[in-house]
């Protein structure tokens, strides 16, 4: 088992921690879980979707979406508002064939209240999107074509995503596929998006009932000096 602290300990250090941040400091893992046990594997709880199986390849989290349902979404036990999000993802070849290209594969921070930032991909389009989801609706900071780093069907997308603030009201985003760079976005009104979940997120543009598919190696880190 690679789980670090509990639940209510990792929420506390984050509040304590987060005092003083910026764009360009180093990070350091406050969590980290291999999904390799069931333990390890429930403490992911679901934040959205309407139909949302979760199981077990025998060493992921295995997400399989259902009807009426445009994504799943699940989140880590670590509350805070300047932090890193890293997961290896796979889409599944089980995934209905018709669905395959549309779907996508990401990472959540900030989430609650309506709102979220997110560090999607699309592995078989190679494209990826950094996405700013508010009560009023969806706004693309970034998107980017032809990322070579992408995986296909069954293979391991090492995912990274982290959101710093830099002002009063402004967060720079960075999104990373394995080594590379692949997206960086500057939001000035970052304090539309309040909230404090990270986690994983799955789905489609559209219904992407008959997706699967996996996650594990999940890490969330918070910038050093603190």
């Amino acid at each position: 088992m690679k789980t670090r602290f509990s639940a209510t300990l990792l929420a506390a250090l984050v509040v304590g921690l987060l005092a003083c941040t910026s764009a360009g400091a180093a990070m350091v893992t406050l969590y980290r879980n291999a999904m390799d046990t069931s333990a390890n594997r429930a403490q992911m709880l679901k934040v959205s979707g309407r139909s949302c199986t979760r199981g077990s390849t025998g060493e992921a989290l295995k997400i399989e979406v259902g009807k009426r349902t445009a994504s799943c979404s699940y989140r880590t036990p670590v509350l805070g508002r300047d932090l890193e999000i890293g997961a290896s993802e796979r889409l599944s070849s089980e995934t209905t064939t018709k669905l395959q290209k549309q779907a996508f594969l990401g990472l959540e921070l900030r989430g609650g209240g309506g709102a979220k930032y997110q560090f999607l991909v699309y592995p078989l389009q190679k494209k990826a999107q950094l996405v700013k989801v508010t009560k009023e609706g969806t706004e693309f900071l970034a998107i980017e074509k032809n990322v070579t780093a992408l995986q296909g069907l069954d293979k391991a997308n090492n995912l990274r995503f982290s959101v710093l603030k830099t002002g009063s009201a402004e967060a720079a985003l960075v999104g990373y596929v394995g080594a590379t760079q692949v997206l960086t976005a500057t939001d000035e009104g970052a304090g539309e998006v309040s909230g404090r979940f990270s986690g994983i997120v799955v789905g489609s543009s559209k219904n992407a009932r008959g997706l699967i598919a996996s996650a594990d190696d999940v890490a969330v880190r918070i910038p050093s000096p603190y």
